[in-house]
């Protein structure tokens, strides 16, 4: 009796033991379940790992990059109101959209360039104007980037060139965003020559600006030009009208068949008349008197001129 006593104490504790048994398992079974439900609830949960990856900027495939956002940011807040756009150097497209900002800076230039709110082309800024460098970039055998360039509308006037605002010479594409239909004359050997050779001569500008002006809102043709820019440190301002200088010269009466002693007026070697030149008899002549008496500028020391004027930098050139 007492033998079948002891088998049931031993089976009462086997039976204790794995009730035991089963209750922690379900324990631990309802706590894994406990935490797949707040997995499922929190998605946006990562993993330690995860987290570091994203922490070193490698965002998950199909997302975009917050640097390249803060990138476009910047750029509109530097722009505020213009739509930033970008077009290939040699589109020959002559539309050009309104209210938006294009570099027209060949290669690592940027030259930027601003339309108004009916498309014309109304200002451009560089912080510095760098001189095509014909030995290592890609030009062609006339020195230019493109072989031709934007059809803007006006251009097809016989008497208007595709000019370029910042020449091919100094860096300037071809896209409408830097042609305006420009007087022929003027483009080639007026004041827009002139003021690219000047440049080019100093190999390079600083602080440049064009503002460029119209008759009315639905021309693509400019009346006139303002150019701002920064040559050896002196500041020059140059404005002049999209006009052709030979028809105003001569309707001021400043070219024609020169006699003598206006040939002597215009030799770098002989002296000509102080009076037809020194228009206020002060004296000194300005640039622009020199201008108005039919002097291409910059006049050098070796002029007769030159002792008139003021050399403010001492660089035996006025005007430049």
């Amino acid at each position: 009796m007492k033998k079948k006593m002891n088998y049931l104490v031993l089976l009462l504790t086997i039976i204790f033991m794995v009730g035991c048994t089963n209750v922690e398992d379900a324990a631990t079974s309802d706590k894994e379940t406990v935490s797949k439900v707040v997995a499922a609830e929190n998605p946006d949960t990562k993993s330690e790992k995860e987290e570091a990856v994203t922490e070193v900027g490698d965002e998950p495939e199909g997302e975009e990059s917050d640097v390249e956002e803060t990138a476009i940011g910047a750029n509109e807040e530097e722009f505020p109101g213009y739509d930033i756009l970008e077009v290939d150097g040699g589109n020959l497209s002559g539309y050009r959209q309104p209210k938006v900002v294009v570099d027209i800076g060949f290669g690592e230039r940027v030259y930027w360039a601003f339309t108004n709110e009916y498309g014309q082309l109304v200002r451009v800024i560089a912080d510095e104007i760098i001189v095509q460098d014909d030995s290592t970039e890609p030009v062609t055998s006339s020195g230019r980037y493109y072989s031709d360039e934007a059809k803007v509308p006006g251009v097809e006037r016989a008497d208007l060139d595709e000019g370029h605002i910042i020449a091919d010479s100094l860096g300037g594409v071809s896209n409408a965003y830097n042609i305006t239909p420009q007087d022929s004359t003027l483009n080639r050997h007026g004041d827009q020559a002139y003021m690219e050779k000047s440049i080019r001569d100093a190999g390079g500008a600083t602080n440049f600006e064009a503002l460029i002006t119209y008759p009315n809102k639905e021309t693509q043709i400019p009346s006139s030009y303002q150019y701002t820019y920064t040559l050896n440190g002196n500041k020059i301002v140059d404005t002049f009208d999209n006009v052709n200088p030979d028809e105003v010269n001569e309707s001021l009466g400043l070219t024609g068949n020169m006699d003598s002693e206006s040939e002597l007026a215009s030799s770098s070697t002989n002296e000509g008349d102080l009076s037809s030149v020194d228009t206020n008899g002060n004296g000194q002549v300005t640039i622009a008197e020199a201008k108005a008496a039919g002097f291409s500028m910059p006049i050098t020391s070796d002029h007769w001129l030159y002792k008139y004027m003021k050399d403010n930098d001492n660089d035996g050139m006025v005007g430049e």
